[in-house]
């Protein structure tokens, strides 16, 4: 069998890598979309003495899991006001840069509902008009910053909607780990379950292949190893910058595959429950590890890469994610055992659950 892999964002990284901003962005004029530490942190500041005149608006008010009721308005006073801006800049987690892959988009008038209509109804959109994105996470974890999704909620109809076009990878990414020194405990820790979901979502995927496996594992190792050491000395640029290479790999393996089961069920959680995504993604994993072995040689060698002995990793794997205080049972979380089992089903069925290599063949259990 052949297999593909392909991804175009340029990566800059390294502790200090933020200093090449100038040179990414060049002569163009830059619209900064971040959220509202990033002012108190001063890193607006530095982003403004870097950038000088080339700032051509700024939008500091990014909240988490953008809801298509707040960004309608940004997208329209972005489209309607910014025109001389040639280029967007995200610094921030995957809230701020899927917030700016939605304004890379323009419909024609710059309207959004046509936009949230085509969403809605998983449509397609052709831009009539398109802006460039420079994506710097803060954050390592959620991997947009090499991937061309983004995840658009509608809390008030109950959905979540999945911005993908060929248009919406970005065109580069600054990965520089001295911006996650200031991360509070628990984002460190969501973050960084949510970079070991993507890494074994990627494994147990239908659309895996061996260039996915290889950034898989390694993101699996290096997680594994340091984010107990992270969470314990968070001041540390070394650990910092193992953990971003760690979730850097994670967003390349599953920028070709995609999520699977543990996404999918993530989703039900952070919508109904209010669970963090980070966590919502990754108390499942040891579950739906158990499920995966056994459906495929091949899928079972590479998990075998990744985690060491078979008969074995599920326990293993549960013992890690209660060893940083994430409960692995859905009770913990608030769910009963028959809303669990719904749940499931239900996440077997949708486009991220259909990745999973176990989804025609029963559910796992909950």
């Amino acid at each position: 069998m052949t297999a593909q892999y392909a991804n175009p964002v340029r990566i800059v990284c390294g502790a200090g890598a933020l200093a090449s901003l100038p040179e990414v962005v060049g002569a163009r004029r830059v619209f900064l979309v971040t959220s509202p530490s990033a002012r108190a942190l001063g890193l607006i500041d530095r982003l403004e003495r870097l950038l000088g005149d080339r700032l051509a608006g700024l939008h500091e008010r990014v909240r988490p899991n953008p809801d298509v009721a707040e960004l309608g308005t940004l997208y329209e006073t972005f489209w309607r006001c910014h025109r001389d801006a040639q280029v967007l800049l995200a610094v921030g987690g995957g809230s701020v840069i899927d917030t700016a892959k939605v304004l890379m988009v323009g419909t024609a008038g710059g309207r959004f509902d046509v936009l949230a209509g085509a969403l809605a109804a998983g449509r397609e959109v052709e831009p009539a008009q398109l802006r460039p994105l420079i994506a710097v996470p803060t954050t390592a974890g959620t991997g947009s910053e090499v991937t061309p999704w983004a995840t658009v909620w509608d809390r008030a109809a109950g959905r979540k909607h999945s911005l993908h076009l060929a248009h919406t990878w970005p065109s580069c990414a600054i990965v520089d780990a001295e911006l996650a020194l200031s991360l509070p405990p628990a984002t460190t820790l969501h973050s960084g379950l949510d970079a070991l979901s993507h890494a074994l979502e990627s494994i147990w995927n239908v659309n895996a292949n061996p260039v996915s496996d290889t950034f898989a594992v390694a993101a699996v190792h290096e997680i594994l190893e340091v984010l107990p050491a992270l969470l314990r000395r968070p001041d540390e640029l070394a650990l910092r910058e193992r953990m971003a290479t760690g979730a850097l790999k994670a967003g390349l393996a599953f920028s070709n595959t995609r999520t699977a089961l543990a996404h999918s069920i993530s989703y039900e959680l952070s919508l109904r429950h209010g669970l963090p995504h980070g966590l919502a993604c990754s108390f499942t994993l040891p579950m739906v590890l158990q499920s995966a072995i056994g459906r495929r040689a091949d899928r079972d060698a590479v998990l075998a890469q990744a985690l060491g002995p078979l008969d074995a990793a599920p326990r293993r794997l549960r013992d890690f994610l209660e060893g940083l205080g994430v409960a692995t049972d859905f009770a913990a979380h608030g769910v009963d055992a028959a809303e669990a089992q719904r749940l499931v089903a239900q996440a077997l069925t949708g486009p991220r659950g259909r990745n999973f290599i176990g989804a025609g063949g029963g559910s796992p259990g909950a």
